[in-house]
Order: C-alpha cells, then sequence, then structure tokens
C-alpha cells in the first residue's frame, strides 16, 4: 500500500513509566489540547466531560445483560466498594466516569466454569448522559465470550474493567455502533494472572466522536494477550483507539493488530500504540501493527506506534504503521477478470479487513460487521 498525503505516521519516545494516575478528576488538569495524551482528540465536541464542570447524568442510559447460564450477574454500588479494584484512572475523563456511575454492572464467570454461548452486555441511549463502570471477573481456569453493544444515541463516559484468572481465557468483544450524535468516551482495564489469555476485539463504527483506551497489565508469567481493532470513519467522524501493554512480569506475549478505513471530509482516525517493556520483564514477546486504508480525500490519519524496551533478554519487539490508498494494480487485476470497477473496489476491502473479522467467535456478530462495512462502501460510490 502506498503512502498517502492524508496519512500521518509517527514515532515519539513517549514513557509511561511515570503516569499519573488517581480515582480523583481535581487531580488531573482540564485538558487544554496541548498535552500528548489529548492532542489528536477534538476537546469542543466532548460535550463538557473532560472539563470541571461535567454534564450531569441525565436522560435513559441503560445498561441490559443477557448472560450464558454458567455466568453470573450481578450489581455492586460504588459507595459499598466493587468486590475488585484492578485500575486506577489515568485521565481525567476516566476518573471523572469513576466518580460518577452510582451503580457497576459485575460478570463473574466461576472457576473452571466453560460458558456455553456468548454473555451480551448492551448499553443503549436515548440521547441522555451517563456514566457507566462494568466489572468482567473471568475466575482460575474459565472460558467465556463477553460482547459489548453499544447502541442508540448517548454522551457516555465509562471504565471496564477485566480480570482474568490464572489458566483463565477470556474473549471481549466491544462493539461501537452508536448513532451518528453519540459521544463516547471509556477506558478498557486488563489485568492478567499466570498462564491467562486475553483475546480483545475493538469494533467502532457509530458515534460522531469515540474515544476508546484498552491496556493490559499481567499479574503473573505466561500472559497472553492478542488486541484486535477495526474501524470505519465517515465525513465528520473521529475515531481514536489508544492502546497500552505494559510487560512487567517475565515470558508474557502481546499481539496489537488494528486496521481502519476512512472515507468523506473531515474523517478522523487516530491510533496511538504504547508497549512498554520493563527491566524486569525478560522473555517479553510482542508486535504492534496498525494499517489505515485511504478512500477518499479530505480525511486524515494519525498513527503512533511507541515501543520502550528497558531490557535486552526479550524474545522479540516490533511494530509497523502504514497509511495509504487503494493499490491500483489490485483493482486492474480484478478488471482485467471481467470484474466491474465498484465491485472489485469492495472485494479488495473485504479482503482488507476480512482476516479481522475472522477472528470474532461470534458468528452474528460477523454477519453483522460485514453487512455495516458493505453499508459504509455503498455511501462512496
Amino acid at each position: 500500500m502506498s503512502a498517502g498525503l492524508q496519512g500521518a505516521v509517527e514515532t515519539a519516545p513517549v514513557s509511561r513509566l511515570h503516569e499519573h494516575r488517581s480515582y480523583d478528576p481535581a487531580d488531573f488538569a482540564v485538558p487544554a489540547g496541548r498535552e500528548e495524551e489529548w492532542r489528536f482528540t477534538p476537546l469542543r465536541r466532548l460535550r463538557g466531560l473532560h472539563t470541571d464542570n461535567p454534564p450531569a447524568p441525565a436522560g435513559p442510559v441503560t445498561v441490559d445483560v443477557d448472560p450464558a447460564p454458567e455466568v453470573k450477574i450481578s450489581t455492586s454500588e460504588r459507595s459499598g466498594g466493587l468486590p475488585v479494584r484492578s485500575f486506577i484512572p489515568a485521565d481525567r475523563v476516566s476518573a471523572q466516569a469513576y466518580a460518577s456511575f452510582d451503580e457497576a454492572t459485575v460478570v463473574t464467570v466461576p472457576a473452571e466454569a466453560d460458558a456455553s454461548r456468548p454473555t451480551v452486555v448492551t448499553v443503549s441511549g436515548d440521547g441522555g448522559t451517563g456514566y457507566g463502570h462494568l466489572l468482567v471477573q473471568a475466575e482460575p481456569f474459565s472460558r467465556a465470550v463477553v460482547v459489548l453493544d453499544h447502541r442508540g444515541s448517548a454522551t457516555y463516559a465509562g471504565n471496564v474493567e477485566l480480570v482474568v484468572g490464572d489458566g483463565a481465557s477470556l474473549s471481549v468483544v466491544s462493539l461501537q455502533d452508536w448513532a451518528d450524535d453519540a459521544v463516547h468516551l471509556t477506558q478498557h482495564y486488563a489485568t492478567l494472572g499466570r498462564d491467562a489469555r486475553l483475546r480483545h476485539a475493538a469494533v467502532t463504527l457509530g458515534g460522531s466522536v469515540v474515544r476508546m483506551g484498552t491496556e493490559v497489565r499481567y499479574d503473573g508469567p505466561g500472559g497472553d494477550a492478542q488486541l484486535t481493532g477495526l474501524y470505519f470513519a465517515d465525513a465528520g467522524q473521529h475515531l481514536e483507539h489508544r492502546l497500552f501493554v505494559d510487560h512487567d512480569v517475565p515470558n508474557c506475549r502481546s499481539r496489537v493488530t488494528y486496521k481502519g478505513a476512512l472515507q468523506g471530509e473531515e474523517a478522523h482516525a487516530v491510533w496511538i500504540g504504547d508497549v512498554l517493556i520493563r527491566p524486569e520483564a525478560t522473555g517479553t514477546d510482542t508486535y504492534e501493527y496498525n494499517r489505515n486504508l485511504v478512500l477518499t480525500d479530505g480525511t486524515r490519519v494519525d498513527s503512533v506506534p511507541n515501543l520502550e524496551i528497558l531490557t535486552g533478554e526479550i524474545v522479540g519487539a516490533g511494530h509497523a504503521s502504514a497509511s495509504g490508498r487503494l493499490e491500483d494494480h489490485h483493482l486492474f487485476y480484478l478488471m482485467t477478470r471481467g470484474i466491474p470497477f465498484a465491485e472489485a473496489r469492495r472485494l479488495v476491502i473485504r479482503g482488507f479487513f476480512g482476516q479481522l473479522i475472522d477472528t470474532i467467535e461470534v458468528l452474528e456478530l460477523r454477519d453483522r460487521i460485514s453487512a455495516a462495512i458493505e453499508a459504509e462502501l455503498a455511501r462512496s460510490l
């Protein structure tokens, strides 16, 4: 794929070693847009979520859970303390979400349970403002798939805690399929125990502004995290994904693969991939990759991979990033075999996303995502 003027790829030595964290929003300065963690985000479009006077909860933003038979569902009031608190917010909006939710949804996969079907958590908005907290606990040697389905219209900020116990396997699919006017800021914090496995897929298609952070930390050796993402930005949409994998124990593995497409005036996609390998994390094996397909003029891509290695005793570490247009020779090859241009274009873009879609473990979601991408492509023809 050739480089395009619409895409910007850069690297920066941004250390996360001494990152500031707090549960109190007042401990974070109101961002002005010049800070490294906020410089790509359109603050004026966040509806005050980042300010000293964030909007109060108003209107319906509902959370419904359809659990697998083996999975336990409960709620926990913030004032009473969560059964597990595995993270500390690292930015103002995440801290504001933690300070503002009333009741958390808790999904527990019991030890050694093997969930027979996915558990689906649906967050629905009807024009309101809300703050939320979801805790997913996969107890030791359990297996489960959890789907987070965001839909409707809302101004919504929330945190998602994923605690994967020793030997457990958890797959999470987070689908951001909001209405065109939604604003969604969220942080996903995952902690992996010894020999734990996490598969995390972020699919972002809807919303006016979506900013999603995903962070992984390890509590024991042998942890394996695979983080994948797929996004399609239309005219005026701002879709931002920030990844941070903190390798702080020996012999753990991570793979990050995100792909996006953009079309329409002022469509903007941001991907930030931070990987930190601390001195004690010997035997680390990590790689991160981002690729963006620019379909029309007037779009903007910012792709920033950062890799910080503080020990030489690793299995491997690397990163790659590319942004550009469809290759002419791919289209030419198909068209010389009698395939019309529009269909050839669809086939190439289907192939671009197809490998990632096939990794999603829920067949119904694969079909839904594929249909949504087809609908996006139809708009640009």
